[in-house]
């Protein structure tokens, strides 16, 4: 409802308009609407949220990949997201050059494939590595060889398989490397005038530099475009539910192994009578054949148990524990 004039508003108002202070056409609705270009080559489908949103999961990936390729290349790896930028997937295509690293992805459960593009002289380097060199590119490009693809493989994998934790604020997705590819008409994963956005992440092995590009299809992420948020990412990270960590830690500790020993008894002998012990000897020790034995966890003492046998083996039978209270 719109807001009532009080008397003296509605005299100013006609004085205004008799006086001409005010023209009574600018003040009528023409109703026009506004109109706005849109172009349909170029349909602006990922929003500065979606791209913003992208670069966060990918600076959590960049991290991992800095913390885990290492192991593999035994060398100092830097990764940084530079920038994310929605286009259309010719024009992702037509800039590639030759020969160029392309790894088919499938992004289970969600629809189509993703694309990670590695720069060819860091595929060089990480050959060059795992095959013992200094990580050396070579001065001349080339075709990678079959031996070179496999080698590089092994690589992409471990890449491929690091997606998975970054994602899980959002989707739960499984990733799998399918194929890698050398030239980039083979791997038309999309049609030409779809919409993507590329991630494009700067990785330095050693001395040798290079970008790693991240090819998603709109059509891949659109049943989680409505998630593809920061308020929904950070959300998600802060109602993770505790009690899965508690367990997680507890899983981890159950499958931890120490050492369990069960005393016999203690005995003071000289260091003559040990010197010349012999098979055979007897040594007295403190404790009677039917007294309970203190068994340990570690060095803590945790339980009393009667010593006995199970089949061919010593064994003991725990008859009592003893809390920290004790």
């Amino acid at each position: 409802m719109g807001e009532v004039l009080s008397q003296n508003e509605i005299d100013n108002l006609l004085q205004a308009l008799s006086s001409g202070e005010l023209d009574v056409e600018e003040m009528k609705d023409n109703g026009e609407k506004q109109v706005k270009n849109y172009d349909f080559a170029r349909p602006s489908k990922f929003s500065k949220e979606h791209l913003r949103t992208l670069e966060i999961i990918f600076e959590h990936y960049g991290r991992l990949l800095s913390t885990n390729l290492p192991v593999y290349l035994r060398k100092n790896i830097q990764v940084e997201v530079m920038n994310s930028e929605a286009v259309t997937y010719s024009e992702f295509s037509n800039a590639l050059s030759n020969p160029v690293l392309l790894g088919i992805v499938n992004f289970a459960p969600l629809s189509g494939n993703i694309i990670i593009e590695l720069a060819s002289n860091l595929g060089y380097a990480m050959v060059d590595r795992m095959l013992g060199g200094n990580g050396s590119p070579l001065e001349k490009p080339r075709d990678f060889t079959e031996i070179e693809l496999l080698i590089i493989e092994r690589i992409m994998t471990v890449c491929v398989n690091l997606l998975r934790e970054p994602w899980e604020n959002v989707a739960d997705i499984h990733p799998r490397l399918e194929r890698i590819e050398t030239n980039s008409q083979f791997a038309q994963i999309i049609s030409p005038s779809e919409m993507i956005a590329i991630l494009t992440i700067n990785m330095k092995i050693g001395d040798v530099e290079g970008m790693m590009n991240i090819c998603l299809p709109y059509l891949t992420l659109e049943s989680i475009m409505d998630k593809l948020n920061t308020k929904y990412w950070f959300s998600s990270m802060q109602e993770k539910d505790e009690k899965e960590y508690h367990e997680a830690i507890e899983n981890l500790i159950a499958r931890a192994q120490i050492p369990v020993k069960a005393v016999l008894g203690t005995s003071t002998i000289s260091v003559n009578e040990f010197v010349n012990l012999q098979r055979g000897d007897i040594i007295r020790l403190d404790t009677k054949v039917d007294q309970e034995l203190n068994v340990y966890v570690g060095n803590i003492r945790k339980f009393t148990a009667l010593p006995g046998a199970s089949g061919d083996e010593y064994a003991v039978r725990v008859t009592s524990i003893i809390r920290e209270e004790q």
